[in-house]
């Protein structure tokens, strides 16, 4: 458990825009040292000009996707400021369609950068944060991760219910053998964040997503994003509350999680299924 930020040393990737950059700069006023990593070298440099007023911090160009990327990630960390206390598995991407014409790259884009990216984070930071007293994990899942069904966004569903899975049972495994590592998942809801354009990170191997259904479901989120959606200044201290209690899901819309494990639930105990989501509704 953390209790004070002070003088410890947090790691967020995905941290030069939206909820990572807002973490990392709550982690500044906290009193610690943050590395912020993202795959965007303008957003990066742009990040550190505005927090670097704030405290400590550095950046390291990471492509999470990418192992020897995240090792380097490390490298870099521990050789500014000798440790790491706390550890944001938080960059993420999207892009979809329906089933059929979601191409096997599209696939392996999503699944590398948000499971494979968070779980690769967990393995190489790990060794490291077991060597402090004060230690956490915080893993970026979504609201998405309970509730299937969105239409056109089944990659990154699936995704997110992976980092779900993995992250629970990592929690088990090492409250199981006593280690003082926390663990926490962060399933955000709308969020006021540059998700809905995740695509412009794509690489040239992936296709655009260009169906109509596809479209219409990326514009009504960004309308919800823009209109509901929380300040990701919030979510942050959602996340800082939640390392100091050693609390484990960080729900920022808690109804929308309970009623997807609800409507599970329901499924499973009376064969009633869900209803049937309109794109763009």
């Amino acid at each position: 458990m953390i209790t004070s930020f002070t003088d410890k040393v947090a790691v967020v990737t995905g941290g030069a825009s939206g909820i990572g950059y807002a973490m990392a700069e709550r982690f500044l006023t906290e009193g610690a040292k943050v590395v912020i990593a993202d795959i965007e070298q303008a957003a990066l440099d742009a990040a550190l000009r505005t927090l670097g007023a704030r405290g400590e911090v550095i950046g390291v160009r990471t492509d999470v996707s990418d192992t020897a990327s995240l090792q380097n990630l490390a490298d870099r960390t521990v050789e500014a400021f000798g440790k790491v206390n706390v550890v944001c598995n938080n960059a993420g991407v999207e892009t979809g369609g329906t089933f059929l014409n979601v191409p096997e790259q599209a696939w392996r884009w999503v699944m590398d950068v948000n499971f494979f990216g968070v779980l690769n984070g967990c393995r190489i930071f790990l060794p490291l944060l077991q060597q402090q007293e004060e230690a956490h994990i915080v893993n970026t899942a979504s609201v998405a991760a309970f509730n299937s069904g969105s239409a056109t966004m089944m990659p990154y569903c699936a995704s997110k219910f992976a980092v779900l899975g993995m992250t629970e049972s990592l929690e088990i495994e090492l409250r199981g053998a006593g280690s003082h590592v926390g663990v926490s998942l962060l399933a955000p809801g709308p969020v006021r964040t540059r998700m809905p354009e995740a695509e412009r990170n794509r690489p040239r191997t992936v296709p655009a997503a260009t169906e109509p259904a596809r479209v219409a479901v990326m514009e009504a989120l960004a309308r919800a994003s823009a209109e509901i959606g929380l300040d990701p200044a919030h979510v942050a201290g959602l996340v800082v509350d939640a390392i100091r209690h050693n609390q484990f899901f960080v729900l920022t819309h808690p109804e929308m999680a309970t009623a997807g494990v609800h409507k599970r639930l329901r499924w499973m105990e009376t064969g009633e299924a869900p209803p049937v989501r309109v794109p763009g509704t």
